[in-house]
């Protein structure tokens, strides 16, 4: 009897044994999870995948290019609030490629890291920046080393560079100093696809420009040429920028509050930001509609799209009362919001306040885009990422992130004005 007893029991000893070893084996909690390899088509639209501009400059001179270390500091504090995809705008400077530089360091130190890269290719037309006149029928000489870097790094760095985009508002007529025609950004787009084609880049990268949204079809009619239409073939995908911040001076149609005296300024003020929204959507639809009148059906990403904290010039107090830190963190939700219900990676501009674009005037809304002051201090729109502790143990310049106006939103909201009246707008 016993010895029955004990040989069930090696059998269902056997038996308990064989089933772990053919059950599929769990990871312990602590073990890393490492990312795969993933491509722009699987990043671009992904809400796993949030998007930002990004320029790590802190001095009022990019002579004083960030160290290695600043940008691992930048990109820990990005990658805490889930951005794993950031953009450039040239490879003149060091700055692109220090930034891949310190996305690989970082990776190494830590396989769990994940960032990606959407490179950009500054292009120009000849003279440009040379204090001669600009000729916008030619394109400068320079363009071709730009490409050609752009080319070499994302080569080097395959795992990071997923897009590169040939030229930042290349195209639209209002970038007086080098704006060029659609034909020299359509040359180096399909030059690109060429190298693809031909195993000189990765197959997977993909390619586009980044632009205005009139220049991608949405506005006047100047723009619908021929080299547009095929540029609009060539590329992976439209990169599209709107700012209905600038247009609350330029073209105010859709901004103002109406003077109705049962809302609280801050509904006034919420209605005001929706309206943004709206006319940043119209922009989208008015891109998509002219593609599709190409018979075109391709992906549009938000390439740029921002909302300044300050002016002391057109859009300030003085101005359209546009800027502020609240209405900023308001259109920052709106567009996190509905590029995600959309579909659409949209690649805020910007992460950090950057002070050399209009180093001349501190209050210039150029140096006020950042979701971050240049000292690490988190804007309205990332309070509640201070207040959950996203940023706990990381630090800008030795700074730890807090929160602007010492957490003190009565402090902020007297800085905030209402737009003007509808009825006193006055249109350009």
């Amino acid at each position: 009897m016993h010895i029955v007893k004990h040989i069930s029991k090696l059998i269902l000893a056997t038996l308990l044994l064989m089933s772990c070893e053919n059950s599929p084996k769990k990871k312990a909690p602590s073990e890393k999870q490492i990312h795969k390899e993933v491509t722009a088509k699987e990043i671009l639209g992904n809400k796993d995948y949030l998007a930002i501009s990004y320029g790590g400059y802190r001095a009022k001179s990019r002579d004083i290019q960030p160290t290695i270390s600043q940008l691992k500091e930048d990109m820990k504090i990005l990658h805490a609030m889930d951005i794993r995809v950031v953009r450039t705008y040239n490879v003149q400077l060091p700055h692109a490629a220090n930034i891949l530089k310190a996305i690989r360091e970082l990776k190494n130190e830590d396989q769990t890291f994940e960032m990606y890269v959407m490179l950009g290719a500054w292009i120009d037309c000849k003279y440009a920046w040379t204090g001669q006149t600009p000729d916008h029928n030619q394109e400068s000489e320079q363009n071709e080393g730009e490409i050609a870097r752009a080319v070499a790094l994302a080569n080097q760095y395959p795992d990071i560079v997923k897009i590169i985009a040939v030229g930042n508002e290349a195209m639209v007529k209002w970038a007086t100093s080098y704006y060029v025609q659609p034909g020299v950004i359509l040359k180096w787009v399909v030059h690109l696809q060429e190298l693809k084609k031909q195993g000189k880049l990765n197959k997977d990268l993909w390619i586009t420009s980044s632009d205005n949204f009139a220049s991608w079809g949405g506005g006047d009619r100047l723009y619908h040429v021929e080299d547009l239409n095929k540029l609009i073939k060539a590329v992976d995908y439209i990169s599209m920028h709107t700012y209905p911040m600038h247009d609350t001076h330029y073209n105010p149609v859709f901004w103002g509050i109406d003077a109705n005296p049962d809302k609280s300024s801050l509904d006034k003020i919420t209605d005001a930001m929706l309206q943004a929204k709206q006319y940043a959507i119209s922009q989208y639809d008015s891109v998509y509609n002219y593609m599709k009148s190409l018979g075109v059906n391709k992906p549009i990403h938000i390439g740029e799209t921002g909302w300044a904290s300050y002016s002391n010039g057109h859009y300030g107090n003085n101005g359209s009362k546009a800027t502020d830190e609240y209405k900023e963190a308001l259109y920052y939700k709106h567009m996190r919001d509905w590029t995600a219900d959309a579909g659409m990676s949209c690649f805020y501009f910007e992460a950090f306040d950057e002070v050399w674009k209009d180093a001349q005037n501190s209050g210039g809304s150029e140096n006020h885009f950042g979701l971050f002051t240049v000292d690490g201090k988190a804007k309205y729109a990332l309070w509640d990422l201070v207040d959950k502790g996203t940023f706990k143990g990381l630090t800008r310049g030795g700074n730890p992130i807090t929160k602007t106006y010492n957490g003190n939103k009565d402090s902020l909201l007297l800085e905030v004005q209402l737009p003007p009246v509808k009825t006193n707008l006055v249109t350009n």
